[in-house]
């Protein structure tokens, strides 16, 4: 053979599509796989409930006037309401292309968040450690290690609450925060990393830092809440992986933040900037707060394997992590922003994650990695059969009696009698957070949102609950249902319909009874 000649050989069949050589699964790909099919059901044996209505009713807005939509939940403008963002406004493209409702989506939207969150998980592990079962043993202590109470907001990654919230944008933006984590870690183990041209576009690694920024400021849009833990964990990744900072490293590091700013601030659809004072939010998470001890301390079994980190380099990325995440926790409790409570997940990951990377140690194993392995199973079982067994076990099968996820009734037998856009009064629980995603508006919207002053939302709570005193006069319930544009009242099981109503259908199930009001009754 000739110098400067290549033969190679002609490769047929399956063989050829990995030259000559077949790749096995790894063992995060095979259990994150069942994962994700045995999530993927659990949460589609289960009707949406909780806050999908108001993420329903995004997208049903933007399927009605993508550029402009509406309040989400109220016959109002939707200007300056942080749901709108860019994740919401991609749902409800696809939702006006194919013509699926709202909560047609969020069923859709669930497996695929799921596969963003675990695929990012599997990322950022092996980030942390090239051992190839400990992300495998990072899903169990994520998603089990967590408290003994059950609890359902969004942001938080067990089990059951997976049943609930994996189709909210929260766990969209928590996905990407780990696909963000695993990338900024990627970009500072690169060191002395000379800066190479490659052409009239600039250099090579700038566009990369920029691409980073620009998931941040994604995130950031996404979810505001999400963003502050995933910028915290981006400091604490680059303070411990980033050796080298030379001038052109920090230059870099710099485009990254200025591209996440650029990317928050041009967005339409509202200001981000002006959340930061908004506390409408904080008063409804204080309750998280007074119930941190019983949602978190299962995670506390991985603190010996956090403090063995902290004593062989104290600028460990999930060290510093874990003391960031508690120093927003901490700020939230004592300014009073309750809201940042929903960072806690980030301030457990790392307790979890420390604990998946020791136990995925070779063996064999020492006499105290041993007791901490046998502790870690015997508490995640705790944690299983207290809160998540009923997530994954269906009632059919379950032998004890777990605690299922809830079940809340649907309302499509009344939405089909309500117009879109059609103003319904309630002071029913779960109507009250449902009946907006599936078109119609509330008197009184239910949770605070920047695009409607929140004395006003208070207002209008008030007269919903004055309207349906017992004392209320026929004049007194005429006035409110002519303020309002009010044509629908959907009444719960056992209250009185008004003299003034038409009742037009009951439900079987809960016994709710909707009435038409107003003009034209």
């Amino acid at each position: 053979m000739s110098a400067g000649v290549l033969v190679r050989r002609t490769l047929r069949g399956a063989t050829a599509l990995h030259a000559g050589r077949l790749r096995r699964p790894s063992p995060y790909q095979v259990f994150g796989g069942l994962f994700w099919l045995v999530m993927t059901l659990a949460f589609w044996r289960i009707p949406l409930c909780c806050d999908a209505g108001q993420h329903a009713a995004v997208v049903e807005r933007l399927r009605a006037d993508l550029l402009h939509p509406a309040h989400s939940m109220a016959d109002l403008p939707g200007t300056g309401s942080p749901y709108y963002g860019p994740y919401a406004v991609a749902q409800g493209v696809f939702a006006r292309l194919t013509g699926l409702s709202g909560w047609a989506v969020l069923r859709l939207a669930g497996p695929l968040h799921l596969a963003v969150l675990l695929t990012g998980v599997g990322r950022f592990v092996r980030v942390l450690t090239p051992r190839p079962w400990a992300p495998v043993l990072a899903l169990p202590a994520m998603t089990l290690l967590w408290g003994t109470e059950r609890i359902l907001w969004s942001g938080y990654l067990g089990l059951m609450p997976m049943t609930t919230n994996i189709s909210y944008p929260s766990a969209f933006a928590i996905g990407l925060t780990f696909w963000a984590w695993a990338l900024t870690g990627r970009r500072a183990c690169e060191r002395d990393a000379p800066v190479r041209y490659v052409g009239p576009s600039g250099l090579g690694g700038w566009w990369g830092y920029a691409g980073i920024g620009a998931l941040y400021g994604l995130i950031l849009l996404i979810h505001p809440v999400t963003a502050v833990s995933a910028a915290t964990g981006a400091v604490a990744v680059v303070a411990a992986r980033q050796r080298d900072w030379r001038r052109p490293v920090a230059a870099r590091w710099a485009l990254a933040a200025a591209s996440a700013l650029a990317l928050a601030l041009v967005w339409p659809y509202y200001d981000v900037l002006s959340l930061s004072g908004d506390t409408g939010m904080d008063g409804m998470h204080r309750r998280l707060y007074e119930h941190l001890a019983g949602n978190s301390w299962l995670a506390l079994i991985g603190a010996p394997a956090l403090w063995w980190r902290a004593r062989r380099s104290a600028r460990d990325p999930l060290v510093l992590m874990f003391a960031l995440g508690c120093l927003v926790l901490a700020y939230g409790w004592v300014s009073g922003h309750y809201t940042y409570a929903r960072a806690l997940w980030a301030a457990l990951v790392p307790l979890q994650f420390a604990l998946a990377v020791e136990l995925a140690a070779p063996r064999p194993w020492g006499s105290v990695r041993k007791v901490l392995g046998a502790t870690a199973v015997v508490w995640a079982c705790v944690g299983f059969f207290t809160v998540h067994a009923g997530a994954v076990v269906p009632r059919a099968l379950d032998p004890v009696g777990f605690e299922q996820p809830p079940r809340w009734p649907t309302y499509g037998w009344a939405a089909r009698y309500i117009g879109r856009g059609e103003v319904v009064l309630t002071d029913d629980y779960t109507a009250s957070h449902l009946i907006a995603g599936y078109g119609p508006n509330l008197a009184a919207p239910i949770w605070p949102d920047p695009a409607l002053d929140e004395r006003e939302r208070r207002r209008r709570g008030a007269d919903v609950r004055a309207y349906f005193a017992p004392d209320a006069t026929r004049a007194r319930r005429a006035a409110l249902v002519r303020r309002y544009h009010v044509r629908w009242l959907l009444l719960t099981r056992g209250r009185p319909v008004p003299a003034e109503a038409v009742v037009v259908a009951r439900s079987r199930r809960t016994g709710e009874v909707l009435a038409r009001v107003g003009a034209g009754t």
